[in-house]
């Protein structure tokens, strides 16, 4: 089929270029018998809602189909009035999380013809089926049962070689989720259902054989069934050596038996990153969101994990849950710092639509922004003005603790402090009345201002701090004084590091010639 005479246009925003939309692709694989009368058309929601309906348009479809999500809902909420006001015949399908629930309540939903909740990988392509077959559903929302994961056919084929080259490449080995955070969109897909595995792997050998390096399951639960997620781990550690790959897994920190340590501890450095959600270590707190987790069990496996592994180890805490104080919070924040974990993601609570942690709104105070994402603005225990300082703290987290940027020189924030929270946080509060924003600050003006904090409001000596910042300054190839260091260090030292960083360039390019 040509391309003037497709009738199905899959189409998303992604948050950006590098991710890859993983539903359309599931969509698309399923779509039987109509896969040659379709195709995907993916933007990023950097780019004008006008110009991507230009795209879509251009292949005068019958029928176009938008997956809606917290992070694209405002510009598939433009694209779709400006397509249905450009061609009022066309037929308009939304899916995805954000649409799945208080449907109605939502702007976008009067530019749809039809809505899909749920998990639509078979509904999809009925619905679509009945349309050119000139047969229209009855209802406006049309729920989709969860799918009998054997029955659906695999997306990864549609992976096309510019993506394996430059995106992400996302699998799935499992949905649902067995637990019932209620923070969470996944507490309610109940029970957690696995694809059959033998069928997965031989789908992830296929795309090894592409060219496939780096793989990130969406698995919410990776470690919750020994079998699978063991049997994964080996097929990745028996081709760790050929191909050089990289797995991201999100995992039950509480939950990691000595099989999976023994198999951990097997991949090299750069090979594996486990997302581990802490979320709160407040115990009356994590009760009151129907949180189980066991403290002492998280405590050992980060400790195992950190110590007798290479996993780069991402864990995550949310601000704002109902009874969390910002001095709870900074106390959990400073455990998960001694817990030592490469990378904390600070998230502020968002209401997603559907997720039952609305039940609080009353009894907690919890007021969120009405727009995209949802985010908490105050509660009963956090007023807005101190939200706002916990907002900045995450945001500066991220230039600095979390960029890599800055490895050695963060910790200096909290020397001679008993709390890494408090430290960090007047460190924030610091940088917020220097610059007035959070974002378009310069690396090397953060790096002045993080050797101006530590030597001027820390006090430490700047013939301490300047080595750790220039090797901090170096890690990612950078070999130029930045000027704040001009001082203390020498023109002999910046010699060596661009004799070392083009030497290492030189001697690769020999290596590559042989």
């Amino acid at each position: 089929m040509t391309v003037d005479s497709i009738d199905i246009v899959l189409a998303t925003f992604n948050a950006k270029y590098i991710h890859a939309g993983f539903g359309l692709r599931c969509l698309m694989a399923n779509l039987g018998e109509l896969k040659p009368r379709a195709c995907i058309r993916e933007f990023d929601i950097h780019q004008r809602a006008v110009d991507a309906v230009e795209l879509v348009l251009a292949l005068n479809p019958k029928i176009v189909g938008f997956g809606v999500y917290i992070w694209n809902v405002t510009v598939v909420t433009e694209a779709a009035a400006i397509l249905k006001r450009s061609r009022p015949d066309l037929i308009l399908i939304l899916g995805g999380p954000e649409v799945s629930f208080e449907t109605e309540e939502q702007e976008i939903f009067r530019y749809a013809d039809y809505v899909i909740t749920g998990e639509a990988d078979l509904k999809f392509a009925e619905v679509c089926g009945n349309l050119l077959g000139g047969k229209r559903p009855e209802t406006k929302i049309i729920p989709a049962a969860p799918p009998d994961l054997e029955r659906l056919s695999c997306p990864y084929d549609f992976y096309t070689n510019e993506d394996i080259r430059n995106r992400v490449v996302y699998v799935e080995a499992s949905r649902g989720c067995p637990f019932s955070c209620e923070f969470c969109l996944s507490s309610l897909e109940v029970p957690l259902r696995r694809f059959p595995l033998q069928p997965f792997l031989a789908e992830m050998e296929k795309l090894i054989q592409r060219g496939a390096r780096q793989f990130k399951f969406v698995d919410r639960t990776f470690n919750l069934h020994l079998d699978t997620s063991r049997a994964i781990l080996e097929f990745f550690a028996e081709r760790q050596a050929s191909y050089g790959l990289f797995a991201h897994f999100e995992i039950v920190p509480d939950r990691f038996p000595e099989e999976l340590r023994a198999l951990t501890a097997r991949f090299p450095a750069g090979a594996l990153q486990f997302e581990a959600g802490i979320q709160t270590f407040n115990p009356e707190v994590a009760q009151n969101i129907s949180r189980r987790q066991d403290y002492k069990k998280i405590e050992e496996n980060f400790l195992f994990l950190r110590h007798h592994t290479k996993v780069h180890l991402h864990s995550d805490l949310i601000v704002g849950l109902p009874g969390e104080t910002v001095e709870s919070f900074g106390a959990g924040f400073d455990r998960l710092i001694e817990l030592g974990p490469q990378e904390i993601q600070v998230g502020i609570l968002k209401r997603l639509r559907g997720a039952p942690i609305v039940r609080h709104d009353k009894e907690w105070g919890m007021a969120y922004n009405p727009f995209p994402p949802y985010e908490i603005l105050c509660n009963k225990l956090i007023d807005f003005g101190a939200m706002q300082r916990l907002r900045r703290f995450a945001r500066y987290w991220d230039l600095v603790g979390n960029s890599g940027n800055f490895i050695e020189s963060t910790p200096l924030i909290w020397s001679g402090s008993a709390s890494p929270f408090k430290a960090f946080l007047e460190w924030s509060d610091w940088v917020y009345e220097k610059e007035g924003r959070q974002h378009a600050i310069a690396l090397v003006r953060l790096g002045e201002l993080l050797f101006l904090y530590l030597t001027e409001r820390v006090r430490l000596s700047p013939t301490k701090v300047a080595p750790l910042l220039w090797r901090d300054w170096q890690r990612a190839g950078r070999c130029e004084k930045p000027p704040f260091l001009a001082d203390y260090i020498s023109n002999e030292e910046v010699s060596i590091a661009r004799e070392k960083h083009f030497g290492a360039k030189r001697q690769a390019r020999w290596i590559e010639k042989e």
